[in-house]
């Protein structure tokens, strides 16, 4: 009889498969700004800290409401820093303002995709957008890979391009290092490929040669057989359309 496959290990027993969340510092987002507040608002930030399983560093910012919150580091910016947020900052690195406030050909980094969710796009180490046009149905913003999105001219954003770009490109050099990263994350390492198992302990372990299981597998699959490309469109490497 074999073991629980890793997928439905998780989340069970002892912190072998949790995340160590204890450790984590507070909610990176924006605040919450009430319709009467004024255009801009005046801001300083009070220090910068290292969570626990974020590559991007963050900023403790406090703004003169006496509101506090912490949210990540753009490159060029400093402790003791006096940023501005609202609809009528200036266009400088650091500053939050709405996407429809923002020129077009200015980088960006923690945009909302809905006003006033706290930022969810572009936030890791490196990450940026750029501002394409305002158009009727939205702030058209490009990232990197190419694909261009329609926001909200409402959505936020913060100016710059968020610290800590080529931290990719160092190697770990110890099996340590990375597990110690890994832990921190919440994933498990080292991880044992499905096909070096026995079949017993995996849907695709099996030492016998030949036909393969497939690797796609429906949405509502149950625990022991949702492994693999979960309801995936397509598979295979994508090619770009020309």
């Amino acid at each position: 009889m074999g073991k629980r496959i890793l997928v439905q290990r998780r989340g069970r027993g002892g912190p072998t498969y949790r995340a160590s969340t204890h450790k984590r510092i507070a909610p990176v987002k924006y605040p919450t700004i009430g319709k009467d507040a004024p255009s801009v608002i005046e801001g300083e930030i009070e220090k910068l800290v290292h969570e626990p399983g974020r590559g991007a560093p963050l900023a403790r910012i406090k703004l003169e409401t006496d509101q506090n919150y912490y949210f990540i580091v753009p490159e060029g910016i400093h402790k003791g820093q006096k940023i501005q947020f609202g609809s009528q900052a200036s266009i400088d690195v650091g500053n939050v303002l709405p996407l429809g406030n923002i020129p077009e050909g200015v980088m960006i980094c923690g945009i909302e995709l809905s006003p006033g969710d706290g930022g969810k796009i572009a936030r890791s180490s490196g990450a940026f957008a750029t501002v394409v046009a305002h158009t009727p149905q939205g702030t058209m913003i490009k990232f990197p890979s190419g694909k261009t999105k329609y926001v909200n001219r409402l959505c936020r954003a913060t100016i710059g391009v968020v610290s800590g770009a080529g931290r990719l490109e160092k190697p770990f050099l110890k099996a340590g290092k990375k597990y110690h990263k890994k832990k921190a994350e919440g994933h498990k390492y080292p991880r044992t490929r499905g096909r070096a198992m026995v079949a017993a302990s995996h849907p695709y372990g099996s030492s016998k040669k030949g036909g393969r299981k497939v690797t796609t597998v429906a949405r509502g699959a149950p625990p022991g057989k949702k492994v693999g490309l979960i309801a995936a469109r397509s598979t295979g490497k994508k090619r770009r359309k020309r």
